[in-house]
């Protein structure tokens, strides 16, 4: 018996699944099925509609709507008398989370998690709603009114739920329209960028009022839209935001990382958990943002959170786990807040003096319940003021105001590992340490710090050695020594983009052939030949009532976004223009849907500026361990250059597996025994240089 399941109870069919949601619902009284074929041949044979929940185990009111309805026998005998119960993680099968999200979004206007979607026992959805309490309140029907509702509309009029369904299906499958030849221009990045600004706050950063997301690949498309365009407000927006989270209580300032979005407007009160995929998309954003600005901030906060994720989200044999829960002893956030009493438990006198001022902490606590507006007595820690103020204030040196909060921080953080710790999803997902690969790959480069690139590599091998069938193809989910689930088209793209950074980090040739082998095998299983981008799934299952195709950037980058840029890069390091057409049949695919609102879709804005161009491709010839070739790769690294490529050829090393996939680096050499830097573009190469401000010269020429 899994260790996650409680043997005290009564088992359900879950028992036996490897995923951690599912397993967290195995005892509950509701006769859960796993997505599949049984559960479906029920509602036929027993003419049932079919309750499906759709979740993940670190989503908080999912928790909620378990303790409150899937365990108590009173809800759980409706659903099962009335429905056949399925149970699904959505990550584990995003394909179903994006089919009955769409669908959700049609029935009901808005989605999110837990998902209940009420279907026909032919998988056709027909009711839709998220959260839904055991009884009535607040204008939210309940389990105990809802339930009785469904069965009765089942009983009597089945022609209203089958037309219904029928709308949906019709809509879900329906192709995306065709703009009538019009090719998309530079005024799309500009519509982009007036929407983002226009919805901007420019008091506390972040788009909209609350709750507010990190949506990082907004942050990229507006660093890019900057070094187009010279628009200084769009680099202040970055800047803003980037500093009022990392100051707000969205940052755990005590273990590091970022939860999962703030619930207000002033980035204090976070939804608590913590999601690999937005620490990998966020230390891009800031590494990016310390590339353009030279903050230390952003240099300080990429390498924390990279401390976070290498000393708490790393398996012994270097996957990237998934997530950490919001709640802990039954209590959303315990682990992270603090009350006076506890702080001054941890701190010395002059400590707690200075925690509570640079923190903004109070003897009453410093945030108020969502629902009652009471204070809580608990604190959540935010720098509330700006250091350097603070600092003089105290007549120090702000780097001795630093190192005194370090000191806090250190105590802190130890007092709080000995407390009961948040769940963690201990699965390894493809697509998401694809992200995280990418994340390490890009700030060890920039940072200097070889154990980053290390840890990329650890994780890209891993999931070659352990997420890879006999033949060839990958899986999305490794748990429990199982390797399980056929990958969809996000795994390969955001696994590609994993090995494009990874190869130029460390040159190591290996990674580019994998990339090369990622997109191949999306070309041919993922493609939509008749009208260019990719499908989420390899063709149409017999277990699914669609097949998706999307190109929304949501809390993710969409796969075709982060395809259409891994193709523009590749076709510059190998010099294929094929894969440039194919980028561009990406962004011709979607232009449509992108048109009517670009600024959702700010991953494809940054890949549409990257093809735009200019851009650039810059071949160093050196050994890699030379002074002069050190040079000119670390300049390469230290401006924010983003439509550029780099490839490294080492004279006298082996180098048939690079110049197998790049054939026009075969004749390229040193200058008079010096590294050389070839700078290309436009399909042709400036003649070497050998000095790093003379190629940086050219590169900043393209702009």
């Amino acid at each position: 018996m899994n260790e996650s399941v409680s043997e005290n109870k009564r088992l359900n069919r879950l028992a036996g699944e490897k995923s951690p949601y599912l397993l967290q619902h195995a005892t509950n009284p509701v006769d859960w099925f796993p997505w599949g074929e049984e559960a479906f041949a029920k509602a036929e044979k027993e003419d049932k509609p079919v309750f499906l929940s759709i979740g993940y185990s670190t989503c908080h009111w999912c928790h909620v709507m378990e303790k409150e309805s899937f365990e108590d026998p009173e809800v759980a005998r409706l659903i099962n008398e009335s429905l056949v119960p399925v149970k699904v993680d959505r990550e584990e099968r995003p394909d179903l989370d994006s089919i009955y999200m769409n669908a959700a979004q049609m029935l009901s206007g808005g989605g999110g998690w837990p998902l209940s979607i009420f279907l026909t026992p032919n998988k056709r959805p027909f009711f839709a709603a998220t959260y839904i309490p055991k009884d009535a309140r607040m204008g939210m029907i309940g389990m105990t009114e809802l339930v009785p509702r469904i069965k009765e509309l089942w009983d009597n009029d089945r022609q209203k739920i089958d037309n219904v369904a029928g709308q949906v299906i019709e809509e879900l499958n329906r192709p995306a329209g065709v703009c009538g030849g019009e090719a998309p221009g530079a005024d799309l990045l500009d519509m982009a960028y007036q929407q983002l600004a226009g919805n901007f706050d420019n008091q506390y950063g972040g788009v909209g009022q609350r709750p507010k997301f990190p949506s990082p690949h907004n942050f990229y498309f507006l660093l890019r839209y900057y070094k187009r365009t010279g628009e200084k407000l769009a680099l202040h927006m970055v800047d803003k935001t980037l500093t009022a989270m990392r100051h707000g209580g969205i940052y755990d300032h005590v273990g590091f990382g970022f939860h999962r979005y703030s619930t207000d407007r002033e980035w204090l009160v976070p939804h608590f958990e913590k999601m690999l995929y937005d620490q990998a998309l966020l230390a891009i954003a800031y590494t990016e943002a310390f590339q353009e600005t030279g903050k230390n901030l952003f240099d300080k906060t990429v390498r924390e959170i990279i401390t976070y994720v290498l000393r708490d989200m790393t398996s012994p044999e270097g996957g990237f786990y998934s997530a950490e829960d919001a709640d802990s002893e039954g209590e959303e956030g315990k682990f992270y807040t603090w009350t006076m009493e506890e702080v001054r438990q941890v701190l010395d006198e002059e400590e707690a003096v200075l925690a509570y001022r640079v923190f903004e902490l109070d003897d009453h606590g410093n945030f108020r319940d969502e629902a009652s507006g009471m204070r809580t007595g608990k604190n959540i820690f935010h720098l509330g003021r700006d250091l350097a103020k603070t600092a003089k204030d105290l007549s120090m040196t702000e780097a001795e105001l630093e190192e005194k909060i370090d000191s806090i921080r250190r105590n802190l953080f130890e007092a709080r590992e000995g407390r009961v710790h948040p769940h963690k999803d201990d699965k390894v997902l493809a697509d998401w340490n694809g992200l995280m690969i990418a994340a390490m790959a890009r700030a060890g480069a920039v940072l200097d710090e070889p154990e980053y690139i290390t840890a990329a590599r650890r994780a890209a091998d891993f999931v070659r050695e352990r997420m890879i069938g006999d033949d060839g193809r990958l899986f999305h989910r490794f748990r429990d020594e199982e390797a399980a689930i056929p990958a969809f088209f996000e795994d390969y793209a955001y696994m590609a983009w994993g090995m494009v950074e990874l190869y130029e980090a460390c040159f190591d040739a290996t990674y580019l052939e994998r990339a090369v082998e990622l997109v191949n095998y999306m070309q041919k299983n993922f493609r939509h030949a008749e009208v260019g981008g990719f499908f989420q799934t390899e063709e149409q299952s017999e277990d699914t009532i669609s097949r998706p195709k999307d190109a929304f950037d949501g809390a993710l980058p969409s796969g075709n976004s982060v395809a259409m840029m891994v193709l523009l890069r590749l076709s510059g390091i190998l010099a294929d223009p094929s894969l440039e057409k194919e980028a561009e049949e990406i962004m011709n695919a979607f232009y449509c849907t992108t048109r009517k609102a670009p600024a959702a879709f700010s991953m494809m804005m940054s890949a549409f500026d990257y093809a735009l161009g200019p851009s650039s491709e810059v071949v160093i010839v050196g050994d890699r361990e030379a002074e002069d070739t050190g040079k000119l790769l670390a300049a390469l690294n230290e401006k924010f250059l983003p439509n550029k490529v780099a490839v490294l050829k080492e004279p006298g090393k082996d180098n048939r597996r690079l110049e197998r996939l790049a054939d026009y680096v075969t004749d390229m050499d040193t200058e008079d025994g010096k590294a050389a830097a070839y700078v290309c573009r436009g399909h042709s190469c400036e003649r070497p240089v050998t000095s790093a401000d003379e190629m940086v010269r050219l590169l900043k020429s393209l702009r």
